[in-house]
């Protein structure tokens, strides 16, 4: 497909995207002799790779076939948060009423006013991914098909560019899963929910990950009839159970008809209808919508490339590394979705840091030492940092399990949101793991990744002082909680001894 013309509708915001991230006119330079590091792949992973070797003083070259900025700003971060914030706010002003008080609303929203708003805000970003700024950096940008040719050369057409390292950041795209049927029906993925302009009136969400629930419970927000169809017993499975249920009983609350526990059969069209037939309790069902939503797997970038030519060894899950990011060819390094079971933005520049450091300097910066916290954008929300109970376990740690939950916390209770939970796993104070359900949750989480990363003990949270009332607050509760917990009988009778003895 013509890369101009991959973003619909293609108004003057996608046009000022395309003419950023993929300009039809775009020249590419003469190739120096040789470069210092070469990336292939213009997502997260490979422009921060690119920019901070440039910013060193390295001859950089990077490669990108389709639009700079990857998933993240075309078809992941960028526009389903912008979604996912038109959805909650149409929520919020259906219940200002009844929650507060507020004015009465009534009548049917813009669906198509919302999703420009999407589309602008996204062009409005796109001018840091852009090819000029690279330009501008001094790297050497190329558009088009790169293919390893030797263990040290990559192609772009007909230019051969020589380097001394490179690196491997080609990213994932979406994957359907092997329904009899599919291939005969019009679904979508991520890669093309956000060109809509007209709200479907009904939808089928395959898949109750973060993406289906994400986007099941957006559209339910916007007044769509939504069914979610999981093998699953119960959303977001990788999660927390408990933080699980909090979401679901959310979801179901705003109208998503959730069928879990099934096994899908067939998918079909009727007329213009989306018909899928599963499973459920040994009886044949189906649902029909207008919409269908394939949200169930990812599949690593690897095909094209060169690969074995290269002498870069890759399967499945994408292309193999070392703890240092390196492939079994030892000049070229992997980073982000393509390389990677952590598949986010945050854990792709991570990586990228990684590959700078120990590709063009000889450091031996780890992957294995990331810590890596993760959010899931519903209403709540969840994050997580850290290992879970069971992972603890397996470890051979002494895990005990803290758990407070919001609606003890002032803030939380005021502002209407008192669903959710903070639960951390500890070690005699040394925090293993937490999970965080709520309303803010992914902007409150990164206190615990610092914790974990720098070793803070729940006792230091307690000692914290974290201004009131905020939800954040539920940091100190937890260390709090900790202390009083810790007290030991020998420690509560010296303390009972030092009492009667002060007079």
């Amino acid at each position: 497909m013509d890369d101009t013309h991959r973003m619909r509708p293609f108004d003057e915001h996608n046009q000022v995207l395309t003419d950023n991230v993929h300009p039809p006119d775009w020249v590419n330079p003469t190739p120096a002799d040789r470069y210092h590091l070469v990336v292939v792949g213009g997502g997260t992973a490979g422009l921060v790779s690119a920019a901070g070797a440039a910013g060193l003083g390295a001859r950089v070259a990077l490669v990108e076939r389709h639009f700079l900025g990857g998933d993240c700003l075309n078809v992941g971060c960028v526009p389903s948060k912008g979604v996912i914030s038109a959805a909650r706010a149409w929520r919020a002003a259906r219940e200002v009423a009844s929650d507060f008080g507020g004015p009465a609303v009534a009548g049917e929203g813009d669906f198509a006013k919302a999703m420009e708003r999407m589309r602008e805000i996204r062009a409005g970003i796109s001018h840091h991914d852009s090819a000029a700024r690279f330009h501008d950096l001094g790297i050497d940008m190329f558009l088009g098909d790169g293919r390893f040719t030797s263990r040290n050369t990559l192609a772009v057409g007909d230019t051969t560019l020589n380097f001394r390292r490179a690196v491997i950041a080609t990213g994932g795209r979406a994957a359907a899963p092997p329904i009899p049927g599919l291939d005969a029906v019009e679904y979508m993925t991520n890669e093309t929910i956000f060109s809509l302009t007209e709200l479907p009136d009904s939808l089928v969400v395959i898949g109750a990950g973060p993406i289906g629930c994400e986007m099941a419970q957006s559209f339910a927000q916007f007044g769509t009839r939504v069914t979610l169809l999981d093998m699953a017993d119960h959303v977001l499975p990788r999660e927390d159970p408990d933080a699980a249920a909090v979401v679901q009983a959310q979801m179901t609350a705003d109208g998503v008809a959730l069928e879990l526990g099934v096994a899908i059969q067939t998918a079909e069209m009727r007329g213009d209808q989306k018909v899928v037939i599963f499973e459920s309790e040994g009886q044949t069902r189906e649902v029909a919508a207008s919409a269908l939503l394939v949200a169930v797997g990812r599949r690593p970038n690897v095909d094209g490339l060169g690969l074995e030519e290269a002498g870069v060894k890759f399967g499945r899950r994408g292309v193999n590394v070392d703890d240092r990011l390196r492939t079994s060819n030892k000049s070229i390094f992997a980073c982000g979705d393509v390389a990677s079971k952590f598949q986010f933005t945050h854990t792709a520049d991570a990586q990228a840091r990684i590959v700078i450091q120990n590709a063009l300097f000889y450091g031996r910066a780890r992957n294995s030492a990331l810590v890596i916290p993760w959010c899931t954008y519903t209403s709540p929300e969840i994050a997580h940092v850290g290992m879970y109970e069971a992972e603890a376990r397996e470890a051979g740690r002494k895990v005990q399990t803290i758990t407070v939950p919001f609606s003890e916390v002032d803030r939380a209770v005021l502002d209407g949101e008192p669903e959710g939970f903070l639960r951390v796993h500890h070690e005699s104070g040394k925090i293993l793991g937490a999970t965080l359900v709520a309303a803010h949750a992914g902007d409150m989480i990164g206190e615990m990744a610092v914790a974990i990363t720098h070793g803070i003990g729940l006792g230091q949270l307690s000692s914290t002082i974290h201004p009131y009332p905020t939800q954040g607050e539920v940091m100190r509760k937890v260390g709090d909680l900790y202390r009083r917990t810790s007290l030991t009988p020998t420690v509560k009778r010296a303390f009972a001894t030092w009492f009667r003895l002060v007079r």
